[in-house]
């Protein structure tokens, strides 16, 4: 089958929340000693990890952690939380830790990411993006120029859905106008981005590395699979 539309996912696929040592320096235990690198490392994967709980949540946070993306609200309760519960005991440090997660200014894209957009759209493939996720990405794009090479954007938060449910990839391929046995996804996640096999499309799984140790993995996939 010839590949008419690629969806790509956000997080760990076409940008990365890079770990930043500004923003963690001045960041303590409840003791107040410095975070070490080791926690550092392991609180940024628990910020940014696709699926899979990070932390024991109590069934009011559970709730919230399970409709995370569908939620913006429940997204900050269950993420400070999160922070809290990996040793940021101190409610300014984590909240302005939280607003670096969402600043579509502070994610790094891969080096091959708007090589992988822009080809893509070139070949007269319709490209979409697919994120769970509770804020706005689109900026994140726009900021670089890539939302031209974007027929669509559909965020779990303003729909109702999230991966690896059925519905969100139909909705996309709807919208996209392609048949899903004529659609790829791009994603970090075999759970759930892998989601979209359900429905008929193909799938490639790319490494959520640091965007220095991945340059050219969307490329890849995109050749493996007859896009480029």
């Amino acid at each position: 089958m010839t590949i008419q539309a690629v969806m790509f996912d956000f997080s760990g696929t076409l940008f990365r929340l890079e770990q930043n040592s500004s923003w963690l320096s001045d960041l303590t235990t409840p003791d107040g000693a410095p975070l070490d690198v080791e926690a550092q490392t392991e609180l940024m994967r628990r910020m940014t990890a696709p699926t899979g709980q990070v932390v024991e949540l109590s069934a009011e946070y559970q709730h919230a952690w399970d409709n995370r993306d569908l939620d913006p609200v429940l997204h900050r309760k269950v993420y400070l939380e999160v922070l809290r519960k990996s040793g940021v005991a101190n409610a300014e440090q984590a909240e302005a830790l939280y607003r670096r997660l969402n600043d579509p200014a502070e994610w790094t894209p891969y080096p091959d990411t708007e090589a992988a957009l822009k080809d893509t759209a070139a070949k007269g493939v319709k490209v979409g993006v697919l994120s769970n996720i509770a804020f706005d990405i689109r900026p994140a794009f726009a900021m670089r120029g890539y939302d031209d090479f974007v027929d669509e954007f559909l965020l779990s938060f303003e729909h109702g859905f999230i991966k690896p449910q059925p519905e969100i990839f139909r909705l996309l391929v709807d919208r996209l106008g392609v048949a899903p046995e004529n659609t790829l996804m791009v994603g970090d996640s075999e759970e759930a981005d892998g989601g979209a096999k359900a429905i008929g499309c193909k799938f490639a799984l790319v490494d959520p590395l640091p965007t220095t140790e991945r340059p050219d993995g969307l490329l890849t996939a995109l050749r493996t699979h007859g896009v480029l």
